[in-house]
């Protein structure tokens, strides 16, 4: 995966530190029968130790059998991908401290925010589950290694990519839900992930939190949720995890070269494969296209597989929110089947991070 990249890079700069442990504490009692919404203790617990009681922190089986809720997958998806990001702030919680960021001139409240953001996910891991029937499993976590080696700045800089990719997927999965109390659920998690974001942007990197009338809209999410499958150690998932996500296409990841760019509109983007082996096999007899989404807007640009540059569509609106593309064999990717490569998310806002993220390479 491109994210592999990152991390490799990350490993070059920083020394080797050992990885902050998640597994669950057995002492922590007051966690045990707090429920979202019904309890403040996903928004005040400021341990270090991991909010999540035992009993959840774990694959739990079927316990009847029967046909699958008609959400069941997809909260199945999104419960596995929530194990990632909480498990990214989870690793921040026990890696820092007050001082990490007060030393950076950030605000002293900065790490109490993050351990009130873990604690927010702590409890969508919770509601996930609770959305997925007794007759299916609830996945577990895995391992993961996201490679800010203990260093808060990378931390920080990789939090804002984070946010901006769940809240991405989060509205596409709205298109997969066949229930009304399932879409609600999505969108009410959303907004609080909007929340954590706009908290990064006002208090870490003092600019605006606004990114225009709309976020951008990608509509296979699944393709999104698949980029987390970097951050995974390999072989460290239960044995019991249904694949992730499922259906999985498994598509060639994208990034872009930050030589020669800024990665706004109107500028030129070079794609770079994550591994030649697994770049699309390109039919020379076919056209393919760059599909950007920003907003609600989409827009196919011609791509030649043997020049590979495109160019940003330089009506999009500059410092806001994300750009994704990705590569097709049909104009505007009307279907997830005619998607060969990506996405890519690229992000806008702040500035300042865009040829820093995973995606620039």
């Amino acid at each position: 995966m491109i994210v592999s990249t990152l991390i490799a890079s990350l490993a070059i700069a920083f020394p080797t530190l050992a990885l902050p442990t998640t597994s669950p504490p057995t002492n922590l009692q007051s966690s045990d029968h707090a429920v979202p919404g019904e309890s403040a203790f996903f928004n005040t617990y400021s341990g270090k130790y991991t909010p999540i009681a035992v009993e959840y922190f774990r694959v739990i089986a079927a316990t009847s059998s029967g046909p699958a809720g008609p959400d069941d997958l997809l909260f199945q998806n999104l419960l596995s991908a929530e194990w990632a990001i909480y498990t990214f702030y989870q690793q921040a919680a026990e890696a820092f401290s007050f001082s990490s960021f007060t030393k950076l001139g950030l605000p002293n409240s900065t790490y109490q925010r993050i351990l009130e953001i873990r604690d927010n996910e702590a409890g969508h891991l919770r509601i996930f589950q609770d959305q997925i029937s007794k007759n299916s499993i609830k996945p577990g976590p895995c391992k993961y290694r996201y490679g800010f080696n203990n260093d808060p700045q990378t931390w920080l800089a990789l939090q804002v990519y984070l946010e901006v990719s769940s809240m991405a997927f989060l509205t596409g999965l709205a298109r997969q839900a066949n229930l009304n109390v399932s879409k609600s659920a999505l969108m009410a998690i959303g907004e609080v992930e909007t929340r954590h974001n706009v908290w990064s942007l006002i208090d870490i990197w003092n600019t605006s939190p606004f990114s225009g009338p709309s976020d951008t809209v990608y509509p296979y999410p699944n393709q999104i949720l698949d980029s987390t499958n970097a951050f995974i150690i390999p072989g460290s998932c239960p044995d019991e995890n249904p694949i992730y996500p499922s259906p999985r296409q498994d598509l060639p990841q994208l990034a872009f070269s930050k030589n020669g760019t800024t990665a706004r509109p109107g500028s030129e983007l070079r794609f770079v494969f994550d591994d030649e082996k697994t770049a699309p096999k390109f039919d020379h007899e076919k056209e393919y296209y760059a599909v950007f989404y920003h907003g609600l807007n989409t827009v196919s640009v011609p791509y030649d597989p043997k020049k590979n540059v495109v160019k940003i569509p330089s009506h999009f609106d500059r410092d806001s929110g994300i750009i994704i593309v990705s590569i097709a064999d049909q104009r505007d990717a009307p279907t997830e089947e005619s998607v060969v490569a990506g996405p890519l998310i690229i992000l806008e806002q702040p500035g300042r991070l865009t040829l820093k993220e995973p995606s620039a390479v």
